[in-house]
């Protein structure tokens, strides 16, 4: 057997496959008699977790589909804001689309469906997708109870769904009370193939990216009291991801969304990178916790219980914060400090390396707590 592990599924979800634990660290699938089937439901863009866990799933031999969700929300421009405003965000094209994902369901005949975030498969679809013998996962990439995100129909079919992994500790207990079925938490993760270190090309490119502190992520509102912070300073700010162009506070120092390589590019040459949850999800940490870290970011890091849990305690590979006088008084220790800088990139980066937390890893996990139900 080559370097790599494998895993056969018990026959509970798989008659003709068989459990063998080769790793006490690893899992991974292969194929038996008949090759182990994903239908994957989620966004096919190279920076989404649903394009993540497909290239996950094709290095472990998987035999997997990744149906684009996006198709839910394709409507006309008015139809899109009319339901997203007055029919509190659903899904313009809910029905179609779960019509859609059933249907390949029948026809693919997948032993897994595992669909990322506020999916938009209609409960009644998945009640049916369940008569088929199909597992049916969701990791729940956002916060279902977060007040700007609030979706009604979606925590009904939560309830359809075999298992949900939670990247979030804090709404674990919200989801057991809403009886959903194998609820377990299971943070983010980063993609190798999307986040590395990747220095700019040329001296030009460098200066257009090069910052003493950046943050990439969307411009939420809690974000914008901690950065208008850091604008009142003579700090060179890059601020990337959506929304930031929208405030009077960040606009200025707004650098649009970048394609992940050049986001890669951009964390080699900034200083400082904040790493910042969402509170309005009550996150413990995010998809940029082990992003960044993969990109060899030299990270300032929102102080939480699951951030150090992840990273370590102040100073091992990351500094904390936990207020705006804090990261202010930290930024400016760092930026003084440059063999420091290195230091906690290099140990963070190493941290993450090591740790089994590639979206491979994750998909593995699922596995093997579903092999443990």
């Amino acid at each position: 057997m080559k370097n790599s592990f494998r895993l056969f599924l018990i026959p509970l979800f798989l008659p003709r496959l068989h459990l063998l634990a080769v790793s006490e660290r690893m899992w991974c699938v292969a194929p038996g008699e008949g090759a182990i089937k994903l239908l994957i439901v989620g966004n096919p863009a190279p920076n989404h977790i649903g394009r993540h866990f497909y290239s996950a799933a094709k290095k472990m031999n998987l035999d997997v589909l990744l149906s684009d969700n996006s198709k839910a929300y394709n409507a006309s421009w008015f139809m899109a804001k009319f339901y997203w405003w007055v029919r509190k965000r659903y899904p313009p094209l809910l029905k179609k689309y779960s019509q859609e994902v059933l249907n390949l369901c029948r026809e693919y005949q997948p032993h897994f469906l595992l669909s990322t975030g506020i999916a938009p498969i209609q409960h009644s679809v998945l009640e049916e997708i369940g008569k088929l013998n199909i597992k049916k996962i969701n990791y729940l990439t956002d916060n279902p109870w977060n007040p700007a995100l609030e979706d009604r129909w979606f925590k009904k079919s939560l309830c359809f769904y075999d298992y949900v992994f939670s990247p979030r500790k804090s709404n674990l207990d919200d989801l057991n009370k809403l009886s959903c079925k194998g609820v377990c938490y299971l943070p983010f993760a980063y993609a190798p193939e999307a986040h590395f270190i990747q220095f700019p090309e040329n001296d030009l490119e460098r200066k257009k990216l090069s910052s003493d502190v950046m943050f990439a992520g969307g411009g939420d509102a809690d974000r914008i009291k901690i950065i208008k912070a850091l604008t009142k300073t003579d700090l060179n700010i890059a601020l990337y991801g959506g929304y930031w162009d929208r405030f009077p506070e960040t606009k200025g120092y707004a650098r649009g969304i970048l394609e992940p390589v050049m986001l890669c590019k951009a964390v080699s040459v900034s200083k400082i990178v904040l790493c910042l949850v969402r509170r309005g999800n009550r996150d413990g940490h995010t998809m940029r916790t082990f992003e960044a870290a993969a990109m060899g970011a030299c990270m300032l890091v929102e102080d939480t219980l699951e951030h150090r849990e992840i990273l370590g305690e102040e100073g091992e590979s990351v500094l904390y914060f936990n207020n705006n006088q804090e990261m202010l008084e930290k930024i400016n220790w760092l930026l003084m400090h440059d063999d420091e800088r290195k230091r906690l990139s290099e140990t963070v980066h190493e941290r993450i390396m090591q740790g089994k937390h590639t979206y491979r890893d994750r998909l593995a996990q699922m596995f093997t707590f579903m092999s443990q139900e």
